[in-house]
Parts: C-alpha cells; structure tokens; sequence
C-alpha cells in the first residue's frame, strides 16, 4: 500500500504504471490510500490532514491497512508499505504507532525528522503546510508528526528500507540517517532495517532511467524478500 496525504495533492490520480507489473505479475496486490492531507476528496480533506491535524493522515492510513487485513486481501506478516519525501511522515507515524500491522516499510527520502526540518535549507516553504516550532500549538504539532520522536526501544518493528539521496536539496539526508540509527538501535525485532544512500542522487533518486529502474528493482527485491516470497530468500 501506498500514500502521501500532505500539500493537497491527488497523488495517486489513476494512470498506467508498467513498472507496477513485476509485482502484479507475481500476485502481489497494489493498494493506493487518498487519505486526509491529499486533495483527492477537495480542499476540506487537506486541511484536515495539515499542521494540528496532521495525524489524520497516518490514523486514516492505519485504518486503510485494517480494512485490508480484515478483509482477506493481505495480512500482517506480508504488508508492505511506502511513501517518498512528505510521504515519510505519514510511513514514518503509521509504523511508530501501529508497527503490529506491517511486515515492511519502505519510506524513499523520508521527511523523518520533522521537528529539525525548518532548519534545513528547504524547510521554511514548508511552515505553511506543518508548521513552525516557533508556535507552541504548532511545536506540538510537529512533535506528534515526527517519527524520530517516536521511536520506542524494544517495539517490535517492521522491515525496513530506508533511501536518501546525499544530495536531496528538500529532505536532507539526516532526516532518513538519524531515524535509520535509532531504529536501528532501539528496535525489538529481528526485522533487518538498512539505510540505503546514494551519493550522486538528490529528491527522489538518480537521473537516469537505467538509475530509476535499479532502485525499483532494490525496493520491490527486499519488499518479496521480507514477505515471504520463495524466489527471493537468502
């Protein structure tokens, strides 16, 4: 399952997405959450997933993911999820507060450390959208969103694959390096949780296709290796 829910974007509009194929062709099932933050259902549904009300985003994701579970499309020990850049609040929240749902996470250059993003070069554009820690009402709003913050030593967590470009001018590295390190160091499970860099890449990755295709085919590898499928074990 995928999802975004930040900026009022319709980011998971219908269209044809071939590389989507390598996993439909192996039965994997695709599902696409338009949750609060996104513009999918009008500008109400953003501003109910904006600043104070930013944890309707990860809750209505978490909900989704029950619906799936309930329903017999998947199951827990074989969930994969993921969400890029603002995506990564919403990946990073709805694994610290629901890790019992997911086998895998995949947040690609993640907005991880919310509480430190209006310090980074990109970050004050985004104080309309989160907020500013300058602001006690929205200090506190930033908190809640920030998955680094939640990290809890001794849950068990999800799998997870965690990308950053070392030269991403919008989410900056730290924010994926420092949420890789505490996961690392407080996570209860035995669920492997890598930080994958790419030094010559910036937001979203390499410039070419042949670039793209490699990091789809690591993402969608380690997505099959971490559910189950036979084909992609050690």
């Amino acid at each position: 399952m995928e999802g975004y829910g930040a900026y009022g974007a319709n980011a998971y509009t219908p269209y044809f997405a071939a590389n989507n194929l390598a996993l439909l062709n192996r039965g994997v099932v695709m599902a696409y959450a338009h949750i609060r933050g996104g513009g999918e259902k009008g500008y109400e549904w953003h501003l109910a997933g904006k600043k104070t009300t930013k944890p309707n985003t990860w809750k209505d994701f978490n909900a989704c993911a029950e619906w799936l579970i309930e329903n017999k499309y998947t199951s827990s020990d074989k969930f994969g999820i993921s969400g890029a850049s603002a995506g990564g609040i919403l990946i990073g929240r709805a694994i610290t507060e629901r890790p019992d749902l997911y086998k895998v996470a995949i947040p690609k250059v993640g907005a991880l450390n919310m509480m430190r993003m209006g310090f980074s070069p990109g970050g004050p554009v985004n104080i309309p959208e989160f907020g500013t820690v300058e602001i006690e009402e929205e200090f506190k709003a930033l908190l809640e969103m920030d998955a680094y913050q939640h990290i809890q030593k001794g849950v068990k967590y999800p799998a997870q694959l965690i990308t950053t470009g070392f030269n991403d001018p919008r989410v900056p590295s730290y924010n994926s390096a420092k949420f890789a390190a505490k996961m690392q160091n407080e996570n209860g499970s035995q669920n492997p949780v890598f930080l994958d860099v790419d030094y010559s890449a910036g937001h979203f990755g390499g410039s070419t296709m042949d670039e793209y295709f490699a990091q789809i085919a690591k993402e969608y590898a380690f997505l099959l290796w971490q559910c189950g499928d036979t084909e992609f074990q050690k």
